[in-house]
């Protein structure tokens, strides 16, 4: 049985600061998978980024862009951060992703590192779920000018100061004003994010095949300000109205020390990232195994 993916890009997870045990211990997990997907006859490529933590040298090396124009699947071994910073990143060029996880919980990583060879064997074949998923476009505009612009899969968050009390922000939906809001923060999420930050904070989950995002104060200074789902089509606007050291956070991409004023505008992009899932996949199956339902007695 061969790979219907010719050209395979493999991205690791890595850090600025890596051990020598950790990065020995990266580079045969990633040796193994590269040798694995040559059996199946694909051509393999390493993220350049990855194959310098992990000390990879004996395969052709791409930067981010490089993949996108080449390769026709990406393979990424590490954690849901690894899988959300390469979704970003390649989500331009519909180069589709499948998530190995070494992660923890492994909400869009989702293939056991253990059992990978089974998993992948008939993906690589073609015998896979395909899942999408949005992506938020969110900018930081002060004085009428874009200071920051970043794409966001999982949540666009407001915080307040380290040691400073609640923010007061004002909140607009597609230019209709909804509240000035007084809390420690407020999170706007896809439905990616609905398992994450926005899931801690009192938000509700949301299918991956809804076209909205949710609304959700982080402990709001009124306790009838809830959370609110949203269509994704709608355009919202956040701005810095009272507080100390507020920051926005778009994933893992921050910008501190936002200025009163400032206004971050969310709307969805036109990119969307592309998931493969194992045959038989289900979004479900998934919450029933990270989130521990049906483990309680009876």
């Amino acid at each position: 049985m061969s790979s219907i993916f010719r050209q395979v890009a493999l991205i690791g997870k890595y850090h600025a600061n890596v051990s020598r045990g950790q990065s020995d211990s990266m580079r045969h997990v990633l040796e193994d998978v590269a040798r694995f997907l040559q059996s199946q006859g694909c051509e393999v490529m390493i993220e350049k980024e990855t194959a310098a933590n992990a000390s990879i040298s004996d395969y052709q090396l791409l930067d981010v862009p490089s993949i996108g124009a080449r390769c026709d699947l990406g393979l990424v071994v590490g954690g849901d951060g690894t899988m959300l910073g390469i979704g970003r990143q390649l989500a331009p060029y519909g180069v589709p992703l499948i998530g190995i996880n070494q992660g923890r919980l492994g909400f869009i990583t989702d293939i056991p590192l253990g059992n990978f060879q089974a998993t992948l064997t008939p993906m690589l074949s073609g015998e896979y779920e395909e899942d999408q998923r949005s992506l938020m476009h969110a900018r930081v505009m002060r004085d009428g000018i874009c200071v920051f612009d970043a794409l966001a899969m999982n949540d666009v968050v407001v915080n307040r100061g380290a040691i400073s009390g609640m923010v007061e922000l004002r909140v607009e939906v597609s230019g209709h004003f909804v509240a000035n809001q007084r809390a420690d923060g407020l999170i706007i999420a896809t439905p990616t994010g609905a398992t994450a930050y926005s899931l801690s904070a009192g938000g509700p989950l949301l299918h991956p095949s809804i076209p909205g995002w949710v609304l959700v104060p982080i402990a709001p200074h009124t306790l009838s300000n809830r959370p609110i789902v949203l269509s994704d089509q709608a355009e919202v606007a956040i701005e810095i109205v009272a507080g100390r050291d507020a920051s926005a956070n778009f994933d893992m991409q921050s910008l501190a020390s936002l200025l009163h004023g400032d206004r971050i505008t969310v709307r969805r992009s036109k990119h969307s990232v592309r998931f493969l899932h194992p045959r038989g996949w289900s979004y479900f199956d998934t919450l029933r195994r990270k989130l521990h339902w049906n483990e309680g007695g009876s």
